[in-house]
């Protein structure tokens, strides 16, 4: 009576085998559709493993979900490297078109504008457009200029007709950051010296 069923059970074990290999054999094959880059693919649904270079995507279409193994995750996705499985994750913002974090925006959509990792349909406050690179750059309020410098030519203060005189405002150090856009910081215009020097 073990003998007959140890026999069934040994049957039944390699006919479950035999149907995974098949199952295996047919996703490696690439039988299956929407299996290219597939360790492991379901039929319905597409990939569920990828090689370990590739990345896998998950999208839904109504109540069902489908994966697919690509090299670089497309438009609005980052890529996440795991131990298990690499994944593209969905960038949080809609008006991101590419992030470095799920948070972390490094590239707005059309009409939308880039400031320290986030969108804005306009810039806030202290920034200003740049159209070029769809950015927000900030902007900085020097303070009030200094006086005007005494007229000078090649560094002498008399002996000659016209000069130059020069005056300067500072740039508060909060506003120095690397990439701001600030207005003049120094003007200078012409004047005239006197024609004669003492002595």
């Amino acid at each position: 009576m073990q003998w007959i069923i140890f026999m069934l059970l040994l049957f039944i074990s390699s006919m479950e085998m035999l149907t995974q290999n098949r199952w295996k054999k047919q996703a490696s094959a690439g039988l299956l559709e929407n299996c290219t880059g597939c360790v492991l693919c379901s039929e319905d649904n597409g990939c569920i493993t990828c090689h370990h270079r590739l990345f896998l995507l998950i999208w839904r279409d109504g109540i069902r979900q489908y994966g697919m193994c690509v090299h670089t995750c497309p438009p609005g996705y980052f890529g996440v490297r795991g131990l298990e499985v690499n994944r593209c994750t969905k960038c949080r913002s809609p008006s991101c078109e590419s992030c470095f974090s799920r948070d972390f925006c490094m590239k707005c959509k059309d009409k939308f504008y880039l400031y320290k990792g986030q969108c804005f349909r306009q810039c806030p406050p202290g920034t200003a457009a740049q159209p070029g690179t769809r950015e927000c750059q900030e902007t900085c309020e020097p303070g009030p200029w200094s006086e005007w410098s005494a007229c000078t030519h090649e560094s002498r203060t008399c002996g000659c007709k016209w000069g130059v005189e020069t005056r300067v405002r500072e740039v508060p150090e909060a506003a120095r950051e690397e990439g701001t856009a600030c207005p003049a910081l120094q003007e200078t215009r012409r004047c005239r010296m006197k024609k004669h020097c003492p002595g």
